[in-house]
């Protein structure tokens, strides 16, 4: 039951990430075009693609999130034991939660303070409207984090970069 909600809002999310994407592209080579070839284009284009790279940009973030698949630069721990690779796994997950509900705190002010100048992102939209996806973005990161601390994703096998690319396996042979 759990597993199935879980799989449904994955699918949610993946489908609102791909959809925004798609609008984004095409919004965004419209108005190029209408502005080269027609010297016109929409009046909330601009900032409607604005928005929507802010959606595009956090929504990608919480899907990468799902299975801690953030970039990272991760120098040392390749080299630790597991026991040890597994508890900097598990401060590097609670670190992360920790700053994505800052995050999302002072983002949530942030929008109080554009709910009260009343800022419009484009045509009659409030730009505050527009910004709750940032700390709902932060808040779902951070509860995924908690989770990734509790329950941490497989281990994979330390990477020291010796292993040889087909292409220098094939330039000796």
């Amino acid at each position: 039951m759990i597993k199935t909600l879980i799989n449904a809002l994955h699918k949610i999310e993946s489908g609102m990430l791909a959809l925004i994407l798609f609008l984004l592209i095409v919004l965004a080579a419209y108005q190029v075009a209408a502005r080269n070839f027609f010297d016109s284009g929409l009046l909330w284009g601009d900032g409607f693609v604005r928005v929507a790279v802010l959606w595009v940009t956090l929504i990608g973030a919480m899907v990468a999130s799902r299975s801690d698949d953030h970039i990272r630069m991760d120098v040392v721990s390749r080299y630790l034991p597991d026991g040890f690779r597994r508890l900097a796994q598990r401060l590097t997950a609670l670190f992360t939660a920790v700053i994505c509900g800052l995050f999302a705190w002072h983002s949530l002010t942030f929008i109080g303070f554009e709910y009260e100048d009343g800022t419009l992102a484009f045509g009659a939209i409030p730009a505050w409207v527009c910004e709750l996806i940032m700390p709902f973005g932060f808040t779902v990161m951070g509860l995924r984090y908690v989770l990734h601390m509790i329950s941490p994703p497989p281990l994979e096998p330390p990477d020291f970069g010796l292993e040889e690319s087909d292409s220098r396996r094939e330039a000796k042979s």
